[in-house]
């Protein structure tokens, strides 16, 4: 085990009433669809627990009494493997309020319920890969044309910079009692997500008109959001497109049936 070990919160909570996946896998929650005869959460879980980069493990959410629908999550529950807090009303607001009830020195990963994909070389990497940045906030990203080239089927959102278009991994890493700012400043702009001349405000109008007019790159961006909230924000750069895999669609589903079954 890693000297100093990541906590990684889970977020696992269902968002969407009447969630048209979760009503066609006929599950209790999303996080319960099954990827290849597993469900999603416990996929993630048992990928964080075949990390040697991370200790404790805490989902933030479904409701405890969902979880039998794994004997392997009720059992890691039951014997203290893993940890469950109440989700918040919002992913950011459940990271931000389960960050606070760590030590403040606690380096944190936050990850999700529906990256079935997700394995525990990944996590080292990506964490490796963020303590080496020396920042305080890291944040995991794939680059489109290679997800693209691996997995053409895929309908990912794209965010497009000058030096390429890149797609989230789902994966953060906060290393320092400083990044609480972060997720302290991404629950402010989640609560105003209706109002984008207030998300604006977060970054700066001449940041925002930067990047839509295709000026900025991807550190160059991170570079002035850095600036703004006054902590340093790095991307990692993650070879696996798998990475950049998540649920969110019964399409998706599909697809990731038919990654997860050909890795058999």
């Amino acid at each position: 085990m890693n000297p100093n070990p990541f906590t990684a919160i889970i977020l696992a909570a269902d968002r969407n009433a009447g969630d048209p996946l979760v009503d066609a896998s006929g599950v209790c929650c999303k996080a319960m669809i099954k990827i290849d005869g597993t469900p999603m959460l416990e996929r993630v879980v048992k990928a964080l627990m075949g990390s040697d980069r991370v200790g404790d493990i805490v989902i933030s959410g479904p409701q405890e009494q969902q979880l039998p629908g794994s004997d392997f999550l009720a059992d890691a529950l039951a014997r203290g493997a893993i940890r469950w807090t109440r989700a918040q009303d919002s992913p950011s607001n459940s990271a931000y309020q389960t960050m606070k009830s760590l030590p403040a020195r606690t380096p944190v990963l936050v990850t999700t319920a529906d990256h079935p994909l997700l394995r525990a070389d990944m996590v080292d990497d990506f964490l490796q890969r963020s303590v080496e940045t020396g920042a305080d906030v890291a944040v995991g990203v794939t680059d489109y044309a290679s997800i693209n080239a691996r997995f053409p089927a895929a309908k990912k959102t794209v965010t497009r910079f000058r030096d390429g278009g890149y797609c989230g991994c789902n994966l953060f890493a906060f290393m320092t009692p400083a990044s609480h700012r972060v997720a302290a400043a991404w629950r402010r702009v989640e609560q105003q997500r209706k109002n984008p001349l207030r998300i604006i405000g977060q970054l700066g109008w001449w940041s925002v008109l930067r990047y839509l007019l295709g000026w900025l790159t991807l550190n160059k961006a991170l570079g002035e959001l850095s600036q703004r909230l006054h902590v340093a924000i790095a991307p990692v750069h993650l070879p696996y497109p798998e990475a950049a895999i998540d649920v969110d669609s019964i399409a998706d589903q599909r697809l990731v049936e038919d990654i997860a079954g050909s890795d058999r």
